[in-house]
């Protein structure tokens, strides 16, 4: 049984893996692939921006749509999918065929990643002191590749690059996807019966996926446009009415794709609070201080992925190890600790001024990986802890998009806050590396604030001792 459960932790920590590595290993490809294809460079954002759309606006569909049609089969074809769009990318020849690759990649991942933590959530329940320590060190594990793939993909993206070419960064997706397919159904439990036989929520699913989708292309679009544009506050606005009209479909029909007693549990809500704030403080900082090691500092792509390379082990090292602190200092301390060292790390990042990089980039590195690992293994636990099975993959697609929706609104907030930071220093006289520091002092100050929030939400909303599951 233990060797089964290993097993099975082994194949779910390998997508994942796979599922992250995706997200960053791109990234490093994009100005090769965008020469190669004839991207503008207005348009080669949206190799991401496709992603992003789908991911985000299908991730609460696709967990619901794991406890109704089955988690192990939703796992399976959503691994195929992916395993085909990845082809599709390798083999494109125009930005048509990328654009439509990459929507097709983030709408399997929206349903493959909920799945995956569902399906661990199965494989360690949530019960006995003796269960609540296994999931607390699977979902260490499970925590620790996912900042292990992050920066495994921006250094595997710079060289595949330079070796193979860009189309290697989408090969390389393939076998991966394909032998976890072959290994599921004897390595992973088997699904108990779809739950749908009394009818789909159509009306829901629609409502949901197409606000959530809407939402996020407002947020990656709003720099670009303008915060207060007709466009950026009409599409605002109309986000918040479907979601609105979503919410209202939901109270009122006999079997709602999402039942909104989950609300209830006031643990899942602080655990979605503190899961939006922190992404919304460290992926800014990630990103800022990419930008800051190759504008300012002048590293090339991949010297710069090898810099963020502390942060990454960091958040590793936190979360193999949080489930020893975790049952001492309760869910509450010890998500709150992790709160703090992110904000410390991010106060510290925003002292940057071109000096020593021990001093000025690793020492904040090491205390924003070192938080963010131990606050993602903290609010995944507190986030899924009171779910039934039967509410397994809901919670961890509310718990996903919590992620995926607070990255690109802080990311959003803050590269609109650094832009400005930096127009007035360049309007005040300084030099363009001068100006673009002063922009990325103030964004990391800004990060730090959303770190402090996460922190206030953790101390008030999440209980001392994990609860359990209620049937």
């Amino acid at each position: 049984m233990v060797q089964r459960k290993g097993a099975a932790l082994a194949l779910l920590v390998a997508v994942q893996f796979m599922l992250v590595l995706d997200s960053t290993i791109v990234a490093v490809a994009m100005p090769s692939l965008g020469e190669d294809l004839g991207f503008s460079q207005a348009n080669l954002t949206w190799v991401t921006n496709a992603y992003l759309l789908l991911f985000g606006g299908f991730l609460m569909l696709g967990g619901r749509l794991s406890d109704l049609v089955g988690r192990r089969r939703l796992f399976a074809i959503s691994l195929v999918v992916f395993a085909a769009a990845s082809l599709l990318g390798a083999l494109a020849a125009s930005p048509t065929m990328m654009i439509a690759a990459r929507s097709l990649q983030g709408l399997a991942s929206a349903f493959a990643a909920p799945a995956a933590l569902s399906l661990l959530m199965t494989v360690f329940p949530n019960g006995t002191a003796e269960e609540q320590t296994q999931r607390n060190k699977a979902m260490g594990i499970y925590g620790a590749v996912s900042g292990a793939g992050g920066a495994a993909g921006m250094i595997l993206g710079g060289l595949l690059t330079d070796w193979f070419g860009w189309s290697a960064v989408f090969y390389v997706n393939v076998p991966i996807a394909l032998v976890a397919v072959l290994l599921s159904a004897g390595l992973l439990p088997a699904d108990r019966g779809g739950r749908a036989s009394g009818g789909f929520d159509l009306g829901g699913a629609l409502l949901s996926t197409g606000g959530l989708a809407l939402l996020v292309y407002v947020l990656v679009e709003a720099e670009k446009v303008g915060w207060g544009s007709a466009r950026t506050l009409g599409l605002g606005a109309l986000a918040l009415a479907l979601l609105g009209a979503f919410l209202l479909v939901e109270s009122r029909i006999k079997q709602p794709l999402v039942p909104l007693g989950i609300f209830r549990k006031r643990t899942l809500r602080g655990a979605n609070l503190v899961g939006g704030l922190i992404p919304m403080a460290v992926i800014p900082a990630i990103f800022f201080l990419t930008l800051y090691t190759q504008l300012v500092r002048g590293f090339s792509p991949l010297k710069s992925g090898l810099a963020l390379v502390p942060l990454a082990l960091c958040v590793v090292v936190a979360a193999t190890n949080v489930g020893r602190v975790l049952p001492r200092l309760g869910l509450r301390w010890t998500t709150a600790l992790g709160t703090l060292l992110v904000l410390a790390g991010t106060l510290w990042a925003a002292q940057i001024d071109q000096g020593a990089f021990f001093l000025e980039q690793f020492g904040p590195e090491v205390l924003t990986g070192l938080g963010g690992g131990t606050v993602w293994v903290c609010a995944t636990v507190a986030a899924t802890a009171e779910a039934s099975e039967e509410e397994a993959g809901l919670a961890s697609g509310l718990f996903n998009t919590a992620n995926q929706v607070g990255a690109a609104l802080g990311l959003a907030i803050l590269v609109t806050v650094a832009g400005s930071a930096t127009k007035s220093a360049l309007g005040d006289g300084d030099a363009l590396p001068a100006a673009l520091t002063h922009g990325y002092h103030t964004a990391l100050l800004g990060s730090a604030g959303f770190a402090l929030l996460a922190t206030l939400g953790a101390l008030v909303l999440l209980p001392g001792r994990t609860p359990t599951a209620q049937s």
